[in-house]
């Protein structure tokens, strides 16, 4: 009786204590569930990452262009330009058999420029002008010969005023300069000023020999052309003449108290100074623009 009751005791606490271990391995499954959760986002199953396997490229050989036999290839085309030569000048002592080529190169006339001195051309240019454009005539400066002809008044024509004789102008004595006045209107303006600037160093180093340094010589050039452009005509029909002296006056004070370049410019005669205005007209423009840089 009494085994019998231990045995069933024994069975009974073994009924009962047998769950225990159940439950604490039901417990840590949960546990485990839970921090797997945790740490994964409650993923499943975890998708493992596979690197791609990269081959190594090979290199691609460049494709090789055959030369088209049938075609010639373009050629390049390269614009030329040219090179702006200075010209070489003499000096100026050594100039005039240089002027004596370039002369005839800005005249149709040629057979005029036997009236131009060809001894020391610059200096007698650069002389003349620099008086001229002052109002005196330096005739021993003259660029050009001089008339072969004299002056001579109408010796026809001659009274009594004041008790002094008086001539009357002879207009035909102003054909004397009619050369002259034809050659300067053979000169193409344009290509005179052109070959103007081209001797100019040789114009300036004889323009400072007169003792104006570096001045510029193109202007004493404009004063000497304005002069000429400004001289206005008697407005008396003719002009008469005396001749206390050797040489021939004005009768009329005014005119003989002109300067001596405006009285030349009196003596050249109506038809050829109005030519010669207009020839400095053009020339006088010509430098205008060219100083200014005006083509």
């Amino acid at each position: 009786m009494d085994n019998l009751n231990t045995t069933q005791q024994h069975e009974r606490m073994t009924k009962k204590s047998a769950p225990w271990p159940l439950i604490v391995f039901i417990i840590v499954i949960i546990v485990g569930i839970g921090i797997a959760w945790q740490f994964t986002g409650n993923v499943e199953e975890l998708t493992p990452i596979v690197e791609p396997v990269v081959e190594k490229a090979e290199k691609v050989p460049e494709p090789v262009f055959e030369e088209l036999k049938d075609e010639e290839p373009e050629e390049e085309v390269v614009e030329l330009v040219p090179d702006i030569i200075e010209p070489v000048l003499p000096s100026l002592d050594e100039s005039d058999d240089w002027l004596k080529i370039k002369l005839p190169e800005i005249t149709w006339r040629k057979e005029l420029l036997k009236l131009v001195i060809d001894e020391d051309m610059i200096r007698r240019f650069v002389v003349f002008t620099d008086n001229f454009a002052q109002g005196v005539v330096a005739y021993e400066h003259s660029p050009f010969t001089l008339p072969k002809s004299k002056f001579s008044p109408d010796q026809a024509n001659v009274s009594q005023q004041n008790n002094k004789e008086v001539w009357q102008w002879d207009e035909s004595s102003t054909r004397r300069f009619s050369l002259y006045v034809d050659l300067m209107r053979s000169m193409d303006s344009e290509s005179l000023v052109q070959w103007y600037f081209e001797v100019k160093p040789l114009i300036d180093e004889a323009y400072s020999e007169l003792g104006y340094g570096d001045d510029d010589f193109t202007q004493t050039l404009q004063d000497a052309i304005t002069r000429v452009l400004d001289m206005e005509l008697p407005s008396k029909p003719s002009m008469t003449l005396v001749r206390p002296s050797v040489m021939y006056q004005f009768s009329d004070a005014d005119l003989e108290s002109l300067p001596e370049s405006d009285k030349l410019l009196l003596r050249l005669g109506k038809d050829n100074l109005l030519v010669m205005k207009s020839v400095l007209l053009e020339l006088h423009e010509e430098l205008a623009q060219q100083e200014n840089g005006v083509d």
